[in-house]
C-alpha cells in the first residue's frame, strides 16, 4: 500500500558529512529517512525555499523540457528499499499517455517539487527503513563516538525540521 508522505526536513548525517532527507506519513507520521547526494540536496532545498537561478539547473531544465512536450508528473513513489538502496518511480502523463521511469528517490524528489507532484512511500519501505533493537553497530567506539551514538539514539523525527541545508 502507498501511503502519502510530505517533506519533514533535510539535515546532515554527522559520520559522514551527507544529506538525509527526511520523509514523513501524512497518515501516522512514520519517518523514513533517506542518504541523498549533495548535489539532489541543493536542489531539493532551493525548491522547498523557492529559490530561482538565473540559469536553470538540472531538475528544472528538465521540468522545462517536459513542459515543452507537454509532459508533467502526476505522482513519484519511493518503492523499494534493498541492499540500503532506495528505488522510485516517477509516473509522467502526456496527452497520449501516462508512463511510469524508475529514479533515484532523490531525483524524484526533486522533480516533484517543481511539478508539485504528490509523493508516496511504498508500506514495505517504511517497515525496512525502521531500525530494530539490534540493527544497529557502533563503529567509532571513542567517547566522542559513544557521544554521537547517544545523540542519535535519542533524536525525534520532530528534531529534522530544525535544520536547513
Amino acid at each position: 500500500m502507498l501511503r502519502k508522505a510530505k517533506i519533514a526536513g533535510l539535515t546532515m548525517d554527522p559520520t559522514s558529512n551527507t544529506p538525509i532527507i527526511i520523509l514523513k506519513t501524512e497518515d501516522d507520521e512514520q519517518a523514513v529517512p533517506i542518504w541523498i547526494g549533495l548535489l539532489e540536496a541543493t536542489s531539493i532545498a532551493s525548491a522547498l525555499q523557492n529559490i530561482k537561478y538565473e540559469r536553470p539547473m538540472t531538475h528544472d531544465l528538465f521540468k522545462n523540457f517536459s513542459e515543452m512536450l507537454e509532459i508533467t508528473i502526476s505522482k513519484i513513489e519511493v518503492c523499494d528499499l534493498k541492499d540500503n538502496t532506495f528505488y522510485a518511480r516517477i509516473t509522467f502523463v502526456s496527452k497520449e499517455r501516462s508512463f511510469d521511469m524508475d529514479a533515484r528517490p532523490s531525483d524524484a524528489i526533486a522533480l516533484a517539487l517543481r511539478f508539485q507532484a504528490p509523493i508516496f512511500v511504498d508500506d514495505a519501505v517504511i517497515q525496512h527503513s525502521k531500525l530494530r533493537d539490534g540493527d544497529v553497530e557502533i563503529a567509532d567506539t571513542s567517547e566522542e563516538g559513544k557521544k554521537w551514538a547517544e545523540y542519535l539514539e535519542k533524536l525525534s523525527t520532530d528534531d529534522f525540521g530544525k535544520y536547513k541545508v
